[in-house]
């Protein structure tokens, strides 16, 4: 079955999405790291740390459901 435009449009913006919602989990960690650190504050920087690579792991599987369907679409496989 052809890949349609619209769905790659739909991959491509999800992809987007996953992206930008990592640089803000980056962004986020790097505040946390960048400041003199209770115990509280440790235990929110590790929690940022999880967090980056949950959004992380979302964008490379967008990236790679993208991938495949521009693959499909110009290579048929």
């Amino acid at each position: 079955m052809p890949v349609e435009l619209s769905q790659l449009d739909e991959l491509q913006a999800a992809y987007k999405s996953a992206v930008e919602r990592w640089i803000a989990a980056i962004t986020a960690e790097e505040a946390l790291a960048s400041v003199n650190h209770s115990e509280a504050e440790i235990d929110a920087w590790e929690a940022a740390g999880f967090h980056e690579e949950e959004a992380r792991n979302a964008a490379k599987q967008a990236k790679s459901l993208y991938e495949d369907a521009l693959r499909e679409k110009f290579f048929n496989f």
